[in-house]
């Protein structure tokens, strides 16, 4: 790990007025959960057309199904917040982050303490009607509708609403856009940001990709954490090319 860039970011840190961060699929996956690109992704065991807003429309019960089955991959070893997680609970805490900005639905900063936390992408720890709106814990509704699936009672499936709508993960589907209000707000962060951090993310998906930039194109100083290259490295000022459960607690530590 590069210590001086390390110390020198914290400076940056301790120094801001506002940093914010910017979270992706490699901050959970210490968790247990992997992530959905890559060869080892999600979307290389599934097609992500099963999960299309055209399938829950078209076919909802087969979309409901195969989201049990997809669900159970990805919470079924109770995933639990992480040293990455667990230091952006602490630097919020602590007065030196603003906000969480994350494309991950697992819910996993805001069990870790995070408070600000803006869910790009929404929560898998949520269900919602489709046509009144309402939500539900998703657990329950999953775990009723796993049972009906299971003693071949497929007619329970999709899960209804009292209202008689169809529940739906409240994610975003392939083929729907980000809340207007979630977007606005990473956006304005963003802008608003002196220190941007985007750790765990190959910042390769838009809109979320593009936050970086209107970070530094608004005079933020941008520090990338992630294994692998992105398209924003170049335009960084710090670029840690290691595991966020190692380099956020060693910033969190320099504040």
């Amino acid at each position: 790990m590069n210590d001086d860039a390390l110390d020198s970011l914290g400076a940056a840190v301790r120094t801001a007025d506002t940093t914010v961060a910017l979270s992706g699929a490699g901050v959970s996956t210490a968790s247990g959960i992997p992530s959905f690109r890559g060869e080892d992704g999600i979307w290389a065991e599934w097609d992500p057309k099963a999960f299309h807003r055209r399938r829950l429309d078209a076919d909802p019960a087969g979309f409901w199904a195969d989201r049990i089955e997809l669900r159970a991959e990805l919470v079924g070893g109770d995933p639990e917040p992480n040293a990455a997680h667990d230091a952006l609970a602490a630097m919020e805490g602590d007065g030196h982050l603003e906000a969480v900005l994350t494309q991950n639905v697992d819910g996993l900063h805001t069990a870790a303490g995070s408070a600000h936390v803006v869910e790009l992408h929404g929560t898998n720890r949520r269900v919602r009607c489709d046509d009144c709106g309402t939500t539900e814990p998703a657990e329950p509704v999953f775990d009723r509708a796993a049972d009906a699936a299971s003693a071949g009672t497929d007619a329970s499936l999709p899960p209804r609403c009292d209202c008689g709508g169809i529940y739906r993960p409240d994610v975003v589907l392939f083929g729907e856009s980000l809340a207007d209000a979630a977007l606005a707000e990473a956006q304005r962060l963003a802008r608003e940001s002196d220190v941007f951090l985007a750790v765990g993310s190959s910042l390769s998906v838009r809109p979320a990709a593009l936050l970086p930039r209107i970070a530094l194109e608004a005079g933020a100083t941008l520090a990338v954490v992630n294994f692998d290259a992105t398209s924003h490295d170049e335009a960084a000022d710090y670029v840690f090319r290691e595991d966020v459960t190692t380099v956020l607690p060693a910033l969190c530590d320099r504040l």
